[in-house]
């Protein structure tokens, strides 16, 4: 009974009038997931997987490591290289994982459980960094990056730690991975979940319970404050796996921005809890993409700006990486010259951060270090039925 009327709810809303904000100027914002996640532990974590029978390098991720100084400082460098025409750089947003395993703790009692190491108190025993954490302020200090809330573990301990319990199949393999110093690689074990969704449970239970999600957003946005010294005011649930009981416990602790992935053909609007909704609207991910066009992005931008949407730039932190495989070089090549093109069609082009949209649909500008910037903000009411309609006449 509680599902059919879950299912009422949800249909009414998708048939009521939501507003919707066009805007009359070329708006562009960059949002990228997953920074401060440990992955494979670099060569060694890589020979150490392999001699214990791991077949890696089937997909992009088997080589997901973590960023380096030396990569934030190249897309610094790159980022330094454009300009909005009130002279502002492109704001990359980035969403932070703000915990790692602590695998040392765990190796005291035989991996038998989880345990947390946040990112504020360093990385991982083995993992080794030089200047990450002054990389990452260098960059904020500048306006480039604009930290964000992603969550805290990124898997579901809960899926985790019942596979830690009832499963040896499974639980030989998490500590096989726990021993070289990674936490997992997701598409080889996709049970583990996002944090706030448990993938094994029924379709209609696997979101964790409002409570729950509570107090892990809470701890989350703590750790965030311990190490950027500010509360965060945009997040991004891990995986897109987030609802209204997600979206709630945001607001409460103070987010005003929430990010969806891509797929929704939607305008920014504000949502039941009172969260300024935007959706990402363009994949620029040529690390994991075969099939990466920089055209269709392209084409994507120019759909966007068209309807007087915002062109929502997608790019994970992986793209970044080089330890393992240089993928940093061709997404920076792709960025900047996508970012050149964009420049060059929309004279008038604005680069901003999440915050500074709502402000626009709120208060009419927004601030930059350049002054106050004024963008017209159009009203229309949209229904997310019509959404999905046009979603799927586009299919």
């Amino acid at each position: 009974m509680m599902n059919l009327a879950r299912k009422v709810l949800r249909r009414g809303r998708d048939l009521l009038p939501t507003a919707g904000f066009h805007f009359d100027q070329p708006l562009v914002l960059l949002q990228s997931d997953d920074w401060g996640r440990v992955g494979l532990r670099d060569h060694e974590g890589l020979e150490q997987l392999r001699a214990a029978g791991v077949r890696l390098g089937e997909h992009p991720y088997d080589f997901h490591t973590l960023e380096t100084a030396e990569d934030l400082g190249a897309a610094i460098e790159m980022l330094k290289r454009h300009r909005d025409y009130r002279g502002r750089y492109p704001c990359l947003g980035m969403n932070f994982v703000l915990a790692n395993l602590d695998f040392e703790k765990m190796r005291t009692d035989a991996f038998r459980q989880i345990h947390i190491l946040p990112l504020a108190d360093g990385l991982p025993r083995g993992w080794n960094r030089p200047g990450l954490m002054a990389a990452y302020r260098a960059g904020i200090a500048e306006g480039i990056f604009h930290p964000a809330l992603h969550g805290a573990t990124h898997f579901c301990q809960t899926a985790v730690e019942r596979s830690l319990n009832q499963d040896e199949g499974r639980a030989g393999l998490l500590r096989t991975f726990w021993q070289a110093g990674t936490p997992y690689i997701h598409w080889r074990m996709p049970w583990i979940g996002y944090e706030y969704w448990d993938e094994e449970k029924p379709e209609d239970q696997r979101f964790l319970s409002a409570e729950t999600q509570r107090e892990l957003i809470g701890k989350s946005v703590g750790a965030f404050a311990k190490l950027f010294g500010a509360l965060p005011r945009s997040a991004c649930a891990p995986g897109y796996r987030g609802n209204e009981d997600t979206h709630r416990a945001w607001a409460q602790h103070g987010i005003r921005v929430a990010q969806n992935g891509p797929g929704l053909f939607a305008p920014p609007h504000f949502d039941r809890q009172g969260l300024f909704n935007v959706s990402r609207s363009i994949e620029l991910e040529p690390a994991v993409d075969p099939n990466f066009s920089l055209d269709a992005c392209m084409s994507a931008a120019e759909s966007r700006f068209q309807r007087g949407f915002p062109a929502i730039i997608s790019v994970h932190s992986i793209n970044f990486h080089s330890t393992l495989r240089d993928f940093r070089s061709s997404t920076l090549r792709f960025l900047d010259e996508f970012l050149t093109a964009l420049e060059a069609r929309h004279p008038d082009l604005l680069y901003l951060c999440d915050e500074d949209i709502r402000d626009l649909v709120e208060k009419g500008s927004y601030l930059c270090p350049q002054g106050a910037v004024q963008v017209n903000a159009v009203r229309r009411n949209f229904t997310f039925a019509q959404v999905a309609r046009q979603e799927k006449a586009r299919a």
